[in-house]
């Protein structure tokens, strides 16, 4: 049976409004609020998504509050009792230095009586710039560029990370011991394990000074003279899984990229569309992964394989270029639109006519999720950003059932302030 007559172009932006809607912070984070302990209330947090969830916070509860959350320039959003501070992504700056100073003085001497409630989102690691003893932000800088210039994983980049701050790791829980820490999580990184969100500043660190030697090793990365002594001492240990100071520690998962493809996906199905989520950890350098979605797009419109059209294929995750001009989610869609036979954003074929490219200001070019991967797909791997994902996009490849072989593009940004990170 042939699905409903639908405008392409308004499906993919409902299954997009689905997705982003799905990780608003005024949606996520009031069910995931801890009861009011006896003592103090501590808001602290850092992310792209930080300012937006701490309104959200804000307007959720009852009992007095006080706080300090960091997120990324012309991020900030109004905040009556917590305060916002504005710092530089992705390479850090003196700003992002003193509020990660001012965070860990925050929470010292608290009390068992006393909750901290953690708001954590994609951006953090370079919003909580604390060097350990000898390093200083210049040497900070240095390797963050080196880590963002080399290829490696966002995983790889944050175990390196974690083995140079004072506050990632797990120590800013320990700061916090022993009150009662929980930390609200809107994941932007592929597999969602905790300690890669911001690097984990509140949760246990599996991963050792050697694993970050050995990432360094692999990309031939030059450290400073301090870094290295830092990793080869071992003076960089972070905060392990089971340490007694984690023990009042608990986290809270409360967006990811799967529960954002799930609800694109959702939309998709009540629309007739039968929807395919690919995978919600797509990780690679994106010229390779823009070419593998394509060939899967050809081989579904030319012999519906390994799915009968008309579908849309989803996914999700978080892409690497190493580094060459442009911003690795256009680098990915180049390669895309190239594989399909699409004629791209200067046309060139009825599928490249069809293609839409978009641009809007304030669209972040940074690292983030590798979203809007392949030629049917609705990338949902960083879906707290400011402009929704940077650029995340579903593409509807349409079949037979009144669906002809062109392409629609949804690319939206909004603000948290008023929607979408």
């Amino acid at each position: 049976m042939n699905p409903p007559h639908v405008s392409p172009r308004q499906l993919l932006l409902k299954m997009f409004e689905a997705a982003i809607g799905s990780a608003q912070p005024a949606h996520c984070v009031p069910p995931h609020l801890p009861s009011q302990g006896a003592g103090r209330t501590i808001v602290i947090g850092a992310g792209k998504a930080s300012a937006a969830m701490a309104r959200a916070l804000e307007q959720s509860w009852a009992g007095p509050l006080s706080g300090l959350v960091v997120t990324r320039y012309g991020y900030a959003v109004p905040c009556q009792r917590i305060e916002i501070v504005e710092a530089a992504h992705p390479v850090p700056d003196e700003a992002g230095l003193r509020a990660a100073g001012r965070m860990m003085e925050l929470v010292g001497g608290l009390t068992l009586d006393d909750t901290v409630i953690c708001l954590i989102s994609g951006g953090g690691s370079s919003l909580l710039p604390l060097p350990l003893d000898g390093i200083t932000l210049e040497d900070k800088q240095l390797v963050n560029r080196a880590l963002l210039a080399s290829g490696a994983t966002i995983g790889e980049m944050n175990t390196v990370r974690r083995h140079l701050s004072a506050i990632k790791g797990g120590r800013l829980a320990a700061a916090c011991h022993p009150a009662r820490v929980v930390t609200l999580l809107i994941s932007d990184v592929p597999g969602d394990r905790p300690c890669d969100i911001a690097s984990g500043p509140t949760v246990g660190d599996p991963t050792t000074c050697a694993d970050a030697l050995a990432i360094v090793k692999r990309y031939g990365i030059e450290l400073p003279a301090a870094v290295r002594e830092v990793l080869e001492s071992g003076r960089g240990e972070s905060v392990k899984p089971g340490d007694p100071v984690l023990s009042r520690c608990e986290t809270r998962m409360i967006a990811t990229p799967q529960m954002a493809l799930e609800a694109a996906a959702a939309v998709a199905r009540e629309a007739g569309i039968t929807p395919y989520i690919l995978g919600n950890a797509i990780e690679g350098e994106a010229r390779d992964v823009g070419k593998a979605m394509a060939g899967m797009a050809r081989q579904v419109a030319g012999h519906g394989q390994p799915f009968a059209r008309p579908c849309v294929m989803l996914s999700g995750g978080e892409t690497t270029v190493t580094v060459r001009p442009g911003p690795r989610r256009t680098e990915c869609r180049i390669f895309t639109v190239a594989g399909t036979g699409a004629g791209g954003p200067s046309g060139g074929s009825r599928a490249g006519r069809g293609y839409r490219w978009r641009r809007w200001p304030g669209r972040d070019r940074g690292r983030g999720a590798g979203a809007g991967f392949a030629g049917a797909g609705l990338g949902a791997g960083n879906q707290a950003r400011r402009c929704t994902a940077g650029q995340r996009r579903a593409r509807l490849l349409r079949g037979a059932g009144g669906f002809g072989g062109d392409w629609a593009d949804a690319d939206e940004c909004e603000r948290f302030s008023g929607g979408a990170d």
